[in-house]
């Protein structure tokens, strides 16, 4: 009864520009084994508030058996745009020029899905080194990589093409000294340590690290999915696992209903009470108005703090 609301949502997910992805393993029962088994469930949150945006914010949840990376580049088939996410393998694909391999003349135009790296995930891999070393180098890396994160504090909500402004004069000539440094270091530190492999962590990824600057729409860091995952992490401590893959699926819907309404301001044990009493007489092709930045909420429906 709820899943064409769930795909309501979804369909407004996949229709933004710039979107983050994450995922996260959940346990499931295999019938028959006498144990459970791995399966996943992948986030997909688009969120335009942080450079000033009013449309309204909406979080995906998609459920597989497995962690191919057929299931994410089905999930984001329609999606054109920014995708900010870690380096897993199974989105590489998305990045590809369609026909690029087909064609007897290289492309001008950009990929279908455009990478943005994270420098959240760059910043843990020295963040490590410091705690377990105490290396000088990784600590003045953290220094450098924190003062990124400063100037964003500075632009947080506001217009695109201001961000790109303040990123241009204040962010991008750091990046060109941080990539210059981070080289520098590399030949003075042994090449198989951790700290060598988080410098070519970075610079490996260098270009969809640093195309923020270019694109007030995008985030420094992919940490607003992660968010979006903890749930799904905290739940795990309570309800141990799925029953079943159909199970998982049921979760994934309401954890996209649930938090979707959260992050427009709803309290969600309302909202769902709310809906679940008018889906079934309500006209189908006015779903869209129990969407929760649609719905005319009733006295009981008191906004989240």
């Amino acid at each position: 009864m709820l899943r064409p609301l769930g795909e309501l949502i979804a369909e407004h997910v996949v229709a933004g520009r710039v979107i983050h992805a994450d995922d996260t393993p959940v346990p499931v029962l295999a019938p028959g084994a006498g144990r459970t088994k791995t399966g996943r469930q992948w986030v997909y949150l688009r969120d335009e508030r942080p450079h000033g945006s009013t449309v309204p914010p909406a979080v995906l949840y998609r459920y597989t058996p497995d962690r191919k990376g057929e299931h994410c580049r089905a999930h984001l088939a329609k999606f054109t745009g920014w995708l900010h996410a870690d380096g897993y393998a199974g989105f590489a694909k998305l990045y590809e020029i369609e026909g690029a391999s087909f064609s007897p003349l290289p492309l001008a135009g950009p990929p279908r899905v455009v990478e943005v790296a994270c420098w959240a995930h760059v910043r843990r891999g020295f963040f490590d080194e410091a705690k377990s070393s105490g290396s000088p180098i990784a600590r003045e890396a953290l220094e450098k990589i924190g003062a990124l994160f400063d100037i964003e504090r500075l632009i947080a909500g506001a217009p695109p093409e201001h961000r790109r402004n303040v990123r241009q004069r204040l962010a991008k000539p750091r990046l060109g000294e941080l990539a210059t440094w981070l080289d520098a270091q590399l030949q003075r530190i042994p090449g198989k340590s951790d700290l060598a492999g988080a410098i070519r962590y970075a610079r490996s990824r260098w270009p969809a690290l640093t195309s923020y600057v270019d694109n007030g729409r995008l985030e420094l860091s992919n940490n607003a999915v992660e968010n979006a995952i903890t749930p799904v992490a905290l739940g795990r401590k309570n309800w141990l696992f799925a029953g079943s893959d159909s199970g998982g699926a049921r979760a994934a819907l309401f954890y996209t209903l649930i938090r979707t309404a959260t992050l427009n301001g709803l309290e969600p044990e309302a909202y769902l009470r709310d809906v679940i009493a008018r889906i079934g007489s309500h006209p189908v092709n006015r779903l869209h108005e129990l969407l929760p930045w649609k719905i005319a909420a009733p006295t009981t429906l008191s906004v989240a703090a």
